[in-house]
């Protein structure tokens, strides 16, 4: 079984930045592919970015793409999400996803566990 804890979330300005993390726990996620997805009230949970697990392959949505870098630390069990030049549209609840398949999905049915989340908000 696998934990995975979501942290960094908060209140942040427009332009502003935040990181996120995720520390896992319950076996070594090497060789799993992780994702972070999230969740805004009223709509779907939607794709953010994932990375596989040699780390050189990552894949960001378009919403997000240029403004945020997806990046694992292996060593830590931990992954990461730096968002910069966040807009209110990033509001939303993120979360934390790990695939044992090892390749990427944009989809949340290729991931096999999930996080609890942790809340973004981004308004002046």
């Amino acid at each position: 079984q696998v934990q995975l804890v979501e942290s960094g979330g908060g209140l942040v300005q427009p332009g502003g930045s935040l990181r996120l993390s995720c520390a896992a726990s319950g076996r070594t996620l090497s060789s799993y592919a992780m994702g972070w997805f999230r969740q805004a009230p009223g709509k779907e949970r939607e794709f953010v970015a994932t990375i596989r697990w040699s780390r050189s392959s990552t894949y960001y949505a378009d919403s997000v793409k240029g403004r945020s870098t997806i990046s694992r630390d292996n060593a830590k069990n931990t992954v990461y999400l730096q968002m910069n030049s966040l807009k209110p549209d990033d509001t939303a609840v993120y979360y934390c996803a790990a695939g044992a398949a090892g390749t990427y999905a944009v989809s949340p049915v290729g991931y096999d566990y999930w996080g609890q989340g942790t809340q973004v908000t981004v308004s002046s």
